[in-house]
């Protein structure tokens, strides 16, 4: 598999960088993890609008999900070609429906529904494509999902957003590499069931055995050299950074 970081920033994007996403490939498949603010435009530097197979929206706050509503507008309004065929859409109960006030103006009540198949996430295993997935719920303030992702005898775990969680933990057991989210300044915010911090990212890490960390999702007041420091120290793998545009062969 080939993991292309397309986006993380927490909450809003910053100068450097859109919103959560991440592009997962494997066999010539394209599975998007995620379309936050600022992501649809930095997308089409790693492949064509039309050219991705499948999409999982972890939770539908707009920093993971916004940039459906560009999407919409590229695949249902496409001059050339007609409109594009619907492609499946993994996101938590009532994504469509979401998506649809989110734009306000579609066409009708099902225009979401002409060009994206969507499918209701709940905690469980199945395939996409050549990839097989595991989901489950986190604990977060909306309905929010991580996912495995297992594919040749490798895996990827991504955490969504979360606040501390065993289930997570088990979720990313032995995984290759665990890309988690680390929002949170240890020691300054403490707000339970929301996001993870550095040292607890890598807490997390630590007690599932994952091979390797990359903490994502670090909004623009927070240092994340300060995360980067507060993960090295209770975990004791390699530990870095997303940056956008960076790839990682899993």
């Amino acid at each position: 598999m080939k993991l292309t970081v397309v986006g993380c920033s927490g909450s809003f994007p910053s100068a450097d960088s859109a919103c959560s996403s991440y592009l997962v490939e494997a066999d010539g498949f394209r599975l998007l993890l995620d379309m936050g603010n600022g992501a649809l435009g930095e997308l089409q530097r790693h492949c064509g609008l039309y050219d991705l197979d499948a999409i999982f929206l972890s939770h539908l706050h707009a920093d993971h999900c916004i940039d459906m509503l560009g999407y919409f507008v590229a695949r249902y309004y496409r001059h050339d070609g007609g409109r594009a065929a619907p492609i499946p859409v993994y996101g938590p109960e009532g994504t469509e429906q979401r998506l649809t006030t989110a734009y306000a103006d579609t066409p009708s009540a099902s225009s979401m529904s002409e060009v994206f198949d969507f499918h209701t996430v709940k905690p469980g295993t199945f395939e996409v494509g050549p990839l097989t997935v595991h989901t489950e719920r986190m604990r977060h303030p909306v309905e929010a999902y991580a996912i495995r992702i297992e594919h040749g005898g490798r895996s990827l775990t991504y955490s969504g957003d979360t606040g501390v969680c065993e289930t997570l933990d088990e979720l990313a057991r032995d995984t290759d590499l665990f890309l988690c989210e680390a929002a949170f300044t240890h020691g300054k915010e403490d707000i339970p069931d929301l996001h993870l911090n550095g040292r607890q990212a890598g807490q997390s890490a630590a007690r599932a055995g994952a091979r390797r960390l990359v903490l994502t999702h670090i909004p623009p007041w927070t240092d994340p050299e300060v995360n980067l420091a507060d993960a090295r120290a209770v975990y004791p793998g390699p530990v870095s950074l997303a940056t956008p545009r960076a790839t990682y062969e899993i």
